[in-house]
């Protein structure tokens, strides 16, 4: 059995994520070819794909599903999890040569991370953690910051003679759900109260990062592009639901301040 990261050890994590799409086959395209995700099953016309044998994304077709509105509550991004630095590197080798589509490239201090979106507009981090023996802390909250990355660096991990990138490596996860919220305040309380996660860093005002067991964070709220949002309209395309696999609470159904349906079911 492949070891699984951290953020998929600690009592609650990240289990999958459910996307409406107006063209569910080709989003799931997208994520073959450019995340590396395999196909493991369709069912009533979703498409479920994921990483070796685990699910991490559900494509729910609805073709008069309206665009999703990015100044609206919803998803920020899908946080994809590679399990080591050198397979980030080989994921970086892949999109230059197939001249994929970039929109940024941190260092975070905890983890080292590209973000891109989708056909339909929905946010990806492509990520690797650092050990976590070299997260810092300042004032009782963990340090995290958003600094240059260094490509060239990461591209140095890949050993020499490697076969390059094969797709989502078994050990691939979903690490962390970034959310669109109208008030990080409220979504901070929301997630204390009903998942009983921690605060692990805040952004000033207008972002939040929450997590179980000590993980730098498998939540993220901000309110960067949708301040005062309120409730989701259902017939967006976009978020559909986040699954929790979890050991500390029981399997349910919550919904948040902003229509996001949060599952729960047992590890």
């Amino acid at each position: 059995m492949v070891a699984l990261p951290f953020a998929a050890t600690t009592p609650t994590s990240i289990s999958r994520v459910g996307i409406r799409a107006r063209d569910a086959e080709n989003l799931a395209r997208y994520y073959r070819d450019v995340i590396g995700l395999t196909e493991l099953s369709r069912s009533g016309g979703a498409i479920l794909l994921g990483a070796g044998e685990r699910p991490l994304l559900e494509i729910e077709p609805d073709r008069a599903a309206k665009p999703d509105d990015l100044h609206s509550a919803g998803l920020f991004h899908n946080a994809f999890l590679l399990p080591s630095r050198a397979d980030l590197g080989r994921w970086i080798k892949h999109a230059m040569d197939r001249q994929i589509s970039i929109e940024g490239a941190s260092d975070h201090l905890v983890s080292e991370a590209l973000y891109l979106s989708d056909p339909e507009g929905n946010g990806i981090e492509v990520y690797a953690d650092r050990p976590r023996e070299q997260w810092a802390r300042k004032d009782g909250a963990l340090k995290m910051a958003t600094i240059r990355l260094n490509i060239p660096s990461v591209l140095a991990d890949v050993p020499e003679g490697d076969a390059g990138w094969q797709g989502a490596p078994d050990g691939s996860i979903i690490g962390h759900v970034h959310l669109r919220v109208g008030d990080p305040a409220e979504a901070e309380r929301w997630w204390h109260e009903e998942l009983g996660f921690d605060t692990m860093a805040r952004y000033g005002g207008e972002a939040v990062f929450l997590s179980s067991g000590g993980y730098h964070h498998h939540i993220g709220a901000n309110s960067w592009r949708s301040p005062g949002a309120g409730r989701r309209d259902p017939e967006r395309a976009g978020l559909s639901w986040v699954e929790l696999r979890s050991t500390a609470t029981e399997p349910a159904e919550r919904v948040d301040p902003w229509g996001t349906v949060i599952r729960t079911v047992a590890e």
